[in-house]
């Protein structure tokens, strides 16, 4: 019997693929029909590589020629699977602020959130408009550093928009989950509520014009860091550590985070912190209680910038903790140690815009998780 492609077309518009309401032949899953004598070849695209849909596709085609057409007709079915472009979710910038900083640690108590306060605030004095945005949900430290614990953000207006207006204290605007919560109360979230929580207070406040917004990242490399990165276009990270191996581990892997190719933030450079102990009473003397150089070998063996050291002194846990960050004593040592690592910060800012493209913030797919995607 001489079988005929326009008869096996009407007969295949009969059926259709599971889960979609038009037949096979006018959703364009049938892309090609061949007969050869009682032989007919049936190609067919489908979007879902499921084993149990093929199957139920190919003997439904099969069942339908040799019914309607010839009972015994040799079917054969070629299925190709092509998924569609999967949707991505992309994060947006902010307008007015030029450059997003990511100050990171690989673990906690190497002094990340002090020596962001004092970059923040050394900016401020070299003239550069600054905001810092407090991204350690569960335990915020900005607002004690900086003096403005009892301080709440106010609402305002900006274009027909209620709007948080940060905090503003020594030049630097600051948005905390602290403000919100009371001193005594633990945040005790899961990670999609902490997430919420970062996007208002980072789309939902008037941050106005920045040269830099600084973000203080918790320890680790988890859910919030992935949220800030899905979120905001970085333009590079900045990583803090001790001299101690322990810390320098887990800074590596800070590093290492920021460098996976599905996240691909640039990263500006390492910290060390707590470099050398030096009495006041002895300030010519060096003591490296946590080794010595550790973060700057790191540094050269990662191939990333070396910002500067900052020494362990006393003075600075106490400005810390009184909320006048060390950076404000003038004419001191540590005013002179925080200026050149804050040049350099700046000087490695401008090297990366300089050299490579904007980032854009990471696009998550429905399917294959992150990729990171280079803006023209």
């Amino acid at each position: 019997m001489k079988l005929e492609r326009k008869d096996i077309l009407a007969a295949l518009e009969t059926i259709s693929l599971s889960g979609e309401g038009s037949n096979m032949v006018e959703s364009g899953a049938v892309k090609n029909v061949m007969t050869f004598g009682d032989e007919v070849v049936v190609d067919l695209v489908m979007t879902t590589p499921a084993m149990h849909i093929k199957k139920r596709a190919e003997a439904d085609i099969i069942k339908v020629i040799q019914e309607k057409i010839f009972d015994k007709a040799i079917v054969k079915v070629n299925i190709k699977v092509e998924a569609p472009e999967k949707p991505t979710i992309k994060g947006k910038a902010i307008p007015g602020i030029k450059n997003i900083i990511a100050i990171a640690s690989g673990k906690g108590g190497v002094g990340k959130s002090t020596v962001t306060a004092n970059l923040a605030v050394s900016l401020a004095k070299m003239g550069f408009k600054v905001g810092l945005l407090d991204a350690d949900i569960y335990g915020p430290s900005m607002p004690i550093m900086l003096d403005v614990e009892a301080e709440r953000p106010l609402s305002v207006y900006i274009d027909g928009k209620s709007k948080m207006k940060p905090v503003e204290s020594y030049g630097v605007k600051l948005l905390s989950i602290g403000f919100f919560t009371k001193p005594d109360q633990a945040v005790v979230w899961r990670g999609p509520m902490a997430a919420k929580a970062l996007n208002q207070m980072i789309f939902d406040a008037a941050w106005g014009e920045l040269d830099f917004m600084l973000i203080d990242l918790p320890p680790g490399t988890g859910d919030i860091h992935l949220s800030i990165m899905q979120s905001l276009p970085i333009t590079g990270a900045v990583i803090v550590s001790t001299p101690q191996n322990v810390a320098l581990a887990d800074a590596k892997k800070g590093v290492a985070m920021f460098q996976q190719e599905s996240i691909n933030v640039p990263v500006l450079g390492i910290i060390e912190n707590m470099a050398y102990f030096t009495p006041e009473e002895l300030p010519e003397n060096k003591y490296y209680i946590f080794g010595k150089e550790g973060a700057r070998n790191l540094a050269t063996d990662l191939g990333v910038p070396f910002l500067g050291e900052i020494p362990l002194v006393q003075s600075i846990r106490e400005a810390g903790d009184l909320g006048r960050p060390a950076a404000l004593q003038t004419a001191t040592a540590l005013e002179s140690s925080f200026e050149e690592l804050t040049r350099n910060v700046v000087q490695e800012t401008v090297n990366r815009n300089t050299s490579l493209p904007p980032t854009e913030a990471i696009k998550i797919t429905t399917m294959a998780g992150c990729s990171a995607v280079k803006k023209n």
